[in-house]
């Protein structure tokens, strides 16, 4: 890694910049007055946001887009070693770092840098307590991955020593980062392309959470309670719907979707919330960002008021709008335990069917988490599967979208997204529920299919 770089008035080239989460560093860092290029295979909405502010963007990788005045090129984690504007780089002694070393590098002077990891949940969690400071007047700086409305994009650049953003497992990346305080939201059999293993997976985490000096932990979820029994040096906050934790949930029911309970501290009745988001899994997502902010002694009122008007961020459980009866959503689950939590609140949500279209993403993950994608879906009505997307791999495993459609009995594979609009338009009733599912471009053919009803 590059250690004790400074970035102020560098010139910094990014490849993979119009990516989510290169995106939100290369507008931080023109916020501390970088000059700031960057390359992309493709526009996209971060693209021209950056362009708005400056920022230079080349669309194709290529040895021109380096020039000799770089001080330090960034890629993104999909980014491979044949690059060809990394192989310039290295060429010309350009100085160079992954997006999760510059996340660490940028973040190193916060004397409250809070890193929110787990499985699932990390956008969610990172967009509540973003809410939260915000309207807490705490000024934070914050990184998420997806668009938030609160801030108009994906980061923002606070003046206060408070700096939050989610930290991803996926090839230790989070080690890159030294926080004060880490979130521990689950630990789920993820990225075994990488762990190979639930052990290897549940090894990095413990070494994240002994970077940190305090843990917040859900002790519901038995592998992040296990490694934070292994902790020694670290404050433990737990929180859970076990009574036993410090910040618990008690007195919870679920009306049409939408989660209203007691939240207790030790014991002790603190507030009650309605949520705008749906599913029991916000209630931890919650509770999580509760515990947080109790280390800065935020007012419960603020609490409440900030939680109860979060309306989620970007592709998490997104409601495109109701048209001719059918109510459409889209969701970035892909992950089968993801999946299982957004179905199972579709479920209580009143609607006659629930017709998902799942987009699987990428192949090992597929093979590997077959049987439980299959439970999972299985919890919709109505199943359409598209193409295995590959994202960053090749297919060694020789899994297909047909081999999990074989383990849901009545699902179709319907690869075009125009054809699965036309197939929903004419087979979806009013009363019924069209939802996307899936970290590619899936949430194109929601939209299409609202576009298409309208």
């Amino acid at each position: 890694m590059v250690r004790n770089f400074d970035i102020n008035g560098k010139t910094i080239h990014f490849v993979g910049i119009g990516g989510t989460g290169v995106s939100a560093l290369a507008s931080i860092a023109i916020d501390r007055r970088c000059k700031v290029q960057g390359s992309d295979t493709s526009k996209s909405k971060y693209t021209d946001e950056l362009e708005k502010k400056g920022c230079k963007i080349y669309f194709g990788h290529s040895v021109e887009n380096i020039s000799d005045n770089i001080d330090l090129l960034v890629y993104s984690g999909a980014i491979k070693k044949d690059n060809p504007e990394l192989i310039e780089a290295s060429r010309k002694g350009i100085k160079c770092m992954s997006r999760s070393q510059f996340l660490g590098l940028i973040t190193s002077n916060f004397e409250n840098l809070i890193a929110v990891a787990g499985s699932h949940g990390k956008t969610t969690t990172t967009s509540m307590l973003t809410s939260i400071m915000i309207d807490s007047k705490k000024n934070p700086t914050a990184i998420i991955g997806a668009y938030f409305e609160k801030i108009k994009g994906n980061s923002i650049s606070g003046n206060s020593d408070i700096a939050i953003c989610e930290s991803c497992e996926f090839l230790d990346s989070f080690l890159d980062l030294n926080p004060k305080i880490g979130v521990i939201l689950n630990i789920d059999n993820d990225h075994l392309d990488y762990f190979k293993n639930i052990e290897n997976e549940k090894e990095s985490f413990l070494k994240f959470s002994q970077k940190c000096k305090v843990v917040v932990v859900n002790k519901d979820d038995q592998n992040a309670y296990e490694i934070s029994k292994k902790l020694k040096d670290q404050k433990i906050i737990y929180y859970g719907l076990n009574q036993e934790s410090e910040f618990s949930a008690s007195d919870i029911s679920i009306d049409s979707g939408y989660p209203k309970f007691i939240v207790n501290r030790n014991g002790k009745k603190i507030l009650e919330l309605k949520l705008k988001v749906p599913g029991k899994h916000n209630i931890l997502n919650s509770l999580a960002s509760i515990a947080v902010c109790s280390l800065f002694d935020i007012d419960y009122n603020v609490l409440k008021e900030s939680l109860e008007n979060f309306s989620g961020a970007e592709r998490r459980f997104r409601f495109l709008g109701k048209l001719k009866g059918i109510s459409i959503f889209d969701d970035y689950a892909h992950h089968p335990s993801e999946i299982k939590a957004i179905l199972e609140s579709a479920k209580k949500m009143n609607f006659n069917k629930i017709w998902a279209i799942f987009q699987p993403h990428t192949f090992s993950r597929t093979y590997l988490l077959m049987d439980d994608f299959a439970k999972s879906l299985s919890l919709a009505d109505n199943l359409i599967i598209t193409d295995i997307l590959p994202v960053r791999e090749v297919n060694t495993y020789g899994v297909t979208s047909e081999d999990l459609s074989e383990k849901i009995p009545g699902s179709k594979i319907i690869k075009n997204f125009e054809d699965i609009a036309d197939y929903l338009i004419s087979n979806a009733k009013s009363g019924d529920m069209i939802i996307t599912i899936g970290a590619g471009n899936i949430y194109k053919c929601a939209e299409m299919i609202y576009d298409r009803l309208k």
